[in-house]
């Protein structure tokens, strides 16, 4: 047996796959010759045309909306794609909500808000690729601050730290068929909104003193999805943000 996993031939499910980093991964593996089940939530048109792009690859793409604040639609996400796409093999659980909240103002919906679509959908929908019965890869997206604290994310916090423990739960309990790992990205692209310059202003919080880009990300999601002795681990794509503790206040 070959140390790699073959994805040719392979099927996956990006959840928020429209943009960012969620389209150049889905780029990245129908280069490698895997069909993608293109999750979005409002971003259509951009789903539509990212699947056109899959598919001059020479890939089979389908486009399927949800979303994953509703739990009855992140529940359902996942038939709608066997239905599309017939069995997944990959998961990747990209799709997040990254609202502004405090401690001393977050609400309870505001917590209950972003666990569900950075901690509820990506079990759920973990769940239910392990129910197939059948090989699989799964990779989680966390964020280089779940190590320490983020005091303007709150929610987005504790969901991420939730994910984390999923993360390492779902690895025991779906093994061996199912591999379960994730990374934590740290500069990689300004938020939305934001211009290039503010990954310039913040390059000082990391070791390496510079920001990443989108390959980098990808780079390490192919690893873990391809390697079939690694599981339940977190690589951060981060420059070593990780290991100075809370820098961005």
């Amino acid at each position: 047996m070959s140390h790699k996993w073959e994805l040719e031939g392979k099927t996956a499910l990006v959840t928020g796959a429209a943009k960012r980093i969620g389209r150049a991964l889905s780029l990245a593996l129908a280069d490698r010759g895997v069909n993608i089940a293109v999750h979005y939530r409002t971003s259509q048109a951009e789903a539509d045309e990212l699947a056109e792009a899959l598919r001059t690859k020479g890939t089979a793409a389908w486009t399927v909306p949800a979303d994953l604040g509703d739990a009855a639609q992140a529940a359902a996400l996942f038939a709608r794609a066997l239905e599309l796409a017939g069995p997944i093999d990959i998961l990747i659980n990209n799709a997040a909500a990254f609202p502004d909240t405090r401690l001393d103002t977050v609400t309870p919906d505001a917590i209950h808000a972003d666990l569900n679509v950075n901690a509820l959908a990506p079990f759920l929908l973990s769940r239910d690729l392990a129910a197939q019965g059948r090989e699989g890869a799964i990779v989680n997206f966390l964020d280089t601050r779940f190590v320490d604290y983020d005091r303007n994310h709150v929610a987005y916090h504790l969901s991420k730290r939730a994910l984390f423990s999923l993360t390492r739960m779902s690895a025991l309990e779906f093994a061996p068929a199912i591999r379960v790992n994730a990374v934590a990205p740290g500069l990689i692209l300004p938020p939305p909104g934001k211009a290039p310059a503010y990954l310039e202003k913040l390059a000082h919080t990391n070791p390496l003193n510079r920001h990443g880009s989108p390959d980098d990300v990808v780079d390490a999601v192919l690893f873990l999805i391809e390697s079939r002795f690694v599981t339940g681990q977190i690589i951060f794509v981060d420059g070593g943000r990780h290991m100075k503790g809370n820098v961005y206040g």
